[in-house]
């Protein structure tokens, strides 16, 4: 497989750590979404997409470090962050496909950069095959490719399977609900990460605030449930809608991203995917878990430019 190049052009400093960009409700396309916006060039705009139960924050530093190339707009997606989701809204990757791409063609920003991290990989895969004059490139970070090993490992809590029993799930509900917003953090990060000692204490506390935020927001536990139960329903259509068919069709420029301790979706589908992308190339990143842009920023941001720099000849 081709290898990555890694631009060596200078970046931003991280020191001292960036706060979460400031966020504001956006209205476009006959959709509003809570943004978070990172100043840099207005020449293009990068568009990051977190993944299930994540949001805008989650782009923090690799916005930050590709900011002298383009201006960032990071979302939070219907249910998650501060983003409130419409009434009957389907929480399926498609659905939130569809109304990416209404916002942005309400924003009228042109082809974007778009990225995206677990299910905003799937979000983002669908979005381009979809519409692809929207996108300029693609950068997908451990997508949400059907990955149906059966493992308790890929939990945040080995519990939850048993809240759609009867009985025990009203106990476990319980005491899900009783965990503290530090708790549930961490359970977060060492799901998600492959060395959660890496993490600085502020990234866990900004973490923690957010899941303190989130718990008295009604709407946030059905939120991602059903998201969680959308994007496996799209792990088992038939295969003429499959990710693994849409692949094909993305003949933009696309760089894919994964860490060899990815717990969620195993690094063994990398391969696979970037085989299946007409233009793309795989980045592999050792002692990485599920978010690599959150673990190994500036490696990200070398390889996200050295795609952006490489031009026709990606």
């Amino acid at each position: 497989m081709t290898r990555v190049p890694l631009s060596d052009a200078p970046l931003p400093s991280l020191e001292p750590l960036k706060k979460p960009w400031s966020g504001e409700e956006v209205e476009a396309g006959g959709v509003r979404l809570h943004v978070r916006r990172t100043p840099g060039s207005d020449a293009v705009t990068a568009v990051y997409v977190h993944g299930l139960n994540g949001s805008a924050t989650n782009w923090t530093d690799l916005a930050w470090l590709l900011s002298e190339r383009a201006t960032g707009m990071a979302v939070d997606l219907p249910g998650f962050g501060r983003s409130t989701p419409t009434d009957g809204f389907a929480y399926s990757p498609q659905a939130n496909a569809e109304l990416l791409a209404a916002f942005l063609r309400g924003l009228d920003l042109g082809p974007v950069h778009l990225f995206g991290n677990s299910l905003g990989g799937t979000v983002s895969m669908l979005l381009a095959a979809s519409h692809p004059e929207l996108v300029r490139t693609l950068t997908l970070v451990s997508p949400a490719v059907p990955d149906l090993r059966p493992s308790t490992r890929r939990l945040s809590d080995p519990r939850l399977p048993l809240l759609f029993l009867p009985v025990i799930g009203h106990r476990v509900r319980r005491a899900l609900v009783a965990m503290s917003p530090r708790e549930r953090a961490m359970q977060m990060i060492r799901l998600c990460v492959a060395d959660p000692s890496g993490i600085p204490e502020e990234r866990i506390e900004e973490l923690t605030e957010e899941f303190a935020e989130r718990a008295t927001m009604a709407w946030a536990p059905q939120a991602l449930m059903m998201s969680a139960a959308g994007l496996f329903r799209a792990w088992l259509v038939p295969r003429s809608r499959s990710l693994w068919t849409l692949a094909p069709r993305l003949t933009m420029p696309t760089l894919v991203v994964w860490g060899t301790e990815d717990k969620l979706v195993t690094v063994r589908k990398a391969p696979r995917i970037a085989r299946l992308l007409p233009h793309s190339r795989l980045l592999v990143l050792p002692r990485t878990g599920h978010v690599a842009q959150m673990e190994r920023p500036v490696t990200v941001a070398r390889a996200v430019l050295g795609m952006w720099e490489s031009g026709d000849n990606w």
